[in-house]
Formats: C-alpha cells, sequence, structure tokens
C-alpha cells in the first residue's frame, strides 16, 4: 500500500459505515484503512467483518479494551499496524469526498505535514445522509444539503471552491496549518521519531499537540483546508470534561515551551 488511512471509533456503527463507504469509493485506491478501535462492542466487530466482503479497500481492525478515553494509546497502535510509509488521520465521524486521499497524495512531500478541516452537518442531516448519498456524492452536493436544511454561511464555499479556487482559499484563510485529527497527514518516519501520541493525554487537544511536536522537530506544515474535503457527522461528547482540559493545556505548554520533540509516553511503549 501506498497511503494507510487511520481513524479512531468507539461503540458508533451507523457513523463508522457511512465513513467506511465513503472510502469505498475514493478515486485514489492503492491505500489501506486501518480502524483504530478505542473498546468498541461486538457489534463494531461485526459490521467492519460485513464490510470487509462487500468493499476492495483492505480494512485492518486494531482494537483495545474499553478503559475510558484511551483514543492517543489506540491510535499509536494503529501507527504500528500500518503497513505503509504514509499516513492520513481522520475520524471515524467524518465522511470523505471520493478525491479525499488523492488531495493528500497529490500535496504530501518530505519535510512537511499537511493540515485539513471538516465541515460540520447538524444532527438532521447526518442521519438523513444514505448510502446511496455517499456512492453518488450528494452529501458533498451544497444544492443537495440546502434543500435537507443546511442554513448558508461563508463556510458552505468548501463545497463549492475547486482547483485555483481551492489553492487560494488555503493561501488566505487566517486558519493555522495545525495538525488537526479529522484531516491530517505525515510521514510515518516523522511519526515515529517524535514517538507519536502523548498517550498521558485524553480528549482535548492531543492532537495538536502531536504537530506541535513535529514542529520543534523541523517539520513544516501545508494548508489544504479547502481541498481535502470531509463532512463531519453530528454526535454527543460525553467524554469532556475540564479536568482533563487543564491537564492536557499544561502539557502543551510544555511541549511549546521547552521545544519537546519526542514524547515519554507513545509508541514506543506499545512495543
Amino acid at each position: 500500500m501506498e497511503i494507510s488511512v487511520i481513524f479512531s471509533t468507539y461503540n458508533s456503527e451507523e457513523w463508522l459505515e457511512k465513513v467506511i463507504l465513503g472510502f469505498s469509493v475514493q478515486t485514489f485506491r492503492n491505500f489501506e484503512i486501518i480502524i483504530a478501535d478505542d473498546g468498541s462492542r461486538e457489534a463494531t466487530k461485526n459490521l467492519i467483518d460485513k464490510l470487509r466482503s462487500e468493499i476492495d479497500i483492505p480494512i485492518i481492525h486494531v482494537w483495545q479494551e474499553d478503559n475510558g478515553f484511551q483514543k492517543s494509546q489506540i491510535l499509536n497502535k494503529a501507527i504500528l499496524a500500518s503497513t505503509s510509509d504514509y499516513l492520513i488521520f481522520t475520524d471515524g465521524d467524518c465522511i470523505p469526498r471520493k478525491d479525499f486521499v488523492e488531495v493528500h497524495d497529490k500535496f504530501r512531500e518530505k519535510g512537511y505535514f499537511l493540515s485539513g478541516g471538516y465541515f460540520k452537518l447538524p444532527m438532521d442531516i447526518s442521519k438523513l445522509i444514505s448510502k446511496d448519498d455517499i456512492i453518488n456524492q450528494r452529501c458533498f452536493d451544497l444544492n443537495w444539503l440546502k434543500a435537507n436544511g443546511l442554513p448558508s454561511s461563508f463556510k458552505n464555499i468548501k463545497f463549492l471552491s475547486s482547483g485555483l479556487g481551492s489553492k487560494i482559499l488555503n493561501f488566505v484563510t487566517p486558519t493555522n496549518a495545525s495538525w488537526n485529527g479529522h484531516n491530517s497527514s505525515g510521514w510515518k518516519q516523522d511519526l515515529m521519531e517524535v514517538n507519536g501520541f502523548n498517550q498521558e493525554m485524553q480528549y482535548g487537544g492531543q492532537d495538536r499537540e502531536l504537530g506541535e511536536r513535529l514542529f520543534n522537530k523541523g517539520l513544516k506544515s501545508k494548508q489544504i483546508r479547502y481541498s481535502a474535503i470531509c463532512v463531519h457527522l453530528d454526535h454527543k461528547r460525553g467524554y469532556v470534561n475540564e479536568e482533563t482540559w487543564k491537564k492536557n493545556h499544561a502539557i502543551r505548554e510544555n511541549t511549546r515551551k521547552n521545544k519537546v520533540v519526542k514524547t515519554s509516553i507513545g509508541i514506543d511503549s506499545n512495543l
């Protein structure tokens, strides 16, 4: 495989199926899917086994026991399970447009990581999207989305931009080209050298902290916010708490202040 696509999941079979279907219709085909499963029930495994027989993209299911929110750890295990030298990271609630992997492949470059974004959908549209809507890409058609209740917004330009227009928007956007867990990619060697995700961190900023260590290592980033498009399916976030946010904030402050490159509790703790 030229590329490994990694995304996490936890007891969310309906959303997971939609995401996998999105990857099944990609224009770029030489990639594998690695599902980083942070302790899901048997129903998730059964769904993955079913989809393996229905699509022609290899799927690797990396599972660990449920021990609370341990996304950093399962992502590190997924990195170790990958068989390619270039890794795309997204989430198990983000449906990729059909050129998503192609865009990451087109813009990848040694010495850089790529930074994309997502488009948040409301719950009613998230549930409405069907298999046929994904296969025929209606869920990326602004007219279809607006007909189904999507409000008008400048952000909707993501569905209209392409080619030179996308490049201009990528250049002028004020959004930092940080490592965003829902849409970023980089070289496996770089991720191994910074020891992957910091497993001391639970929800809140662990993706950005990885990117900050990649910057400390000397990497630069490229903005592909208006080129690599995915839609985010709505869901509750019961794992968010203030104590964890404060802890993660302190870790990120230390990473930036002391120019930390390699986390002490990362990939190598899973070897």
